[in-house]
């Protein structure tokens, strides 16, 4: 795309009454380029929730404020997690050609993202790394990242179903729970609607806050979220009073799963009384709180039974449990299967 001229930046402008002027005239000189490599099973929703708001952004402008290429890593189509088979504008080998520090790598990966780490795809993102290519991993790339030693020692994020065992193979990253986090030219997203709030931080920066206003118009979007909102925020209380009580308890909970608190240990840390705690899960999670936490460590277990190849005595320890008999029994309880079998079924 050519960057828009000076008539085209006036007319942006005029299609956006809100718009701030000055932001508008001083982003719109030339487009930010991203070029995107989808993998097998990445998720529709996650690509379709960056790049909309971006084609939108230049709709709403009829500027070039943005611009991307899909690629995948062989040049031949991909099919998404959903089933849909999408087609590429080239290879991997195609976008390391373009690496230079104004072109943004976008990897875009969801299921069995295990599958698809490699020696040439390390390389590549080596390569992009030294060229100081800015790199951008969704939903579950992340892994690729770390895999490829791109995020040693850096504050990353990626999508809650893989954030434990993510923490448990690389043991020297800072995992956030978070919707996308910056660190250098490393962004991690969690992907699927967190991507849609990171477009929006891109529009913002690029074209201003009115305009990114303007998109959530269009796109019957109230807001969008900082990145480092949670993620694993319990559906209902992400914007609701209740959230602002219930969250630190969770959080603190979060933090302690391999050495759970007791209710009184909470009560102190969160000053607010064991009596007032278990009000509040009953009321808006319909839940104890030792329920609540157990689903907490039982969730990370299964992370770390599908996604690693730790032994069911580790996986237990770290997640809070005495001895591998109560682990089991506990785990088969709530998902009608023991920690060997989901093993054993995972890796048929």
């Amino acid at each position: 795309m050519n960057a828009p001229n000076k008539h085209a930046a006036f007319s942006a402008v005029a299609s956006l009454p809100d718009a701030d002027v000055s932001d508008l005239l001083r982003d719109s000189r030339s487009a930010t380029e991203f070029l995107v490599l989808v993998l097998p099973g990445f998720s529709q929703l996650c690509l379709a929730s960056l790049i909309e708001p971006l084609r939108l952004a230049n709709s709403l402008t009829r500027s070039s404020l943005f611009d991307w290429t899909i690629h995948s890593v062989d040049g031949n189509p991909v099919r998404c997690a959903s089933g849909l088979t999408m087609g590429v504008a080239g290879s991997l080998a195609d976008v390391a050609k373009s690496f230079h520090p104004n072109v943004n790598l976008v990897l875009c990966a969801g299921e069995n993202v295990e599958r698809f780490r490699g020696a040439v795809l390390r390389s590549y993102l080596r390569q992009a790394l030294r060229a100081r290519v800015p790199i951008y991993a969704l939903g579950t790339a992340a892994w690729l990242l770390a895999d490829a030693a791109i995020l040693r020692n850096a504050r990353c994020t990626i999508h809650w179903s893989r954030m434990a065992a993510l923490s448990e193979k690389f043991e020297d990253l800072a995992v956030d729970d978070a919707l996308f986090v910056r660190h250098g030219q490393i962004v991690t997203c969690a992907g699927e609607f967190a991507a849609f709030d990171l477009a929006m931080d891109l529009v913002q920066k690029q074209g201003g806050a009115n305009l990114a206003g303007s998109i959530c118009q269009h796109v019957a979007a109230d807001r969008w979220r900082d990145g480092a909102s949670c993620q694993s925020v319990p559906p209902g209380l992400r914007y609701s009073g209740a959230g602002k009580r219930l969250l630190p308890i969770i959080k603190l909970m979060e933090a302690n799963l391999e050495d759970p608190l007791s209710l009184e240990e909470i009560s102190r840390h969160v000053a607010v009384s064991r009596r007032q705690i278990e009000r509040l899960f009953e009321r808006h999670l319909s839940r104890t709180p030792f329920q609540h936490y157990l689903a907490l460590r039982l969730a990370k277990a299964r992370q770390l039974i599908e996604l690693t190849d730790m032994p069911i005595m580790d996986v237990a320890v770290a997640c809070g449990f005495v001895s591998s008999s109560h682990f089991s029994k506990t785990f088969r309880d709530n998902f009608g299967v023991l920690p060997r079998e989901l093993r054993m079924l995972d890796r048929a």
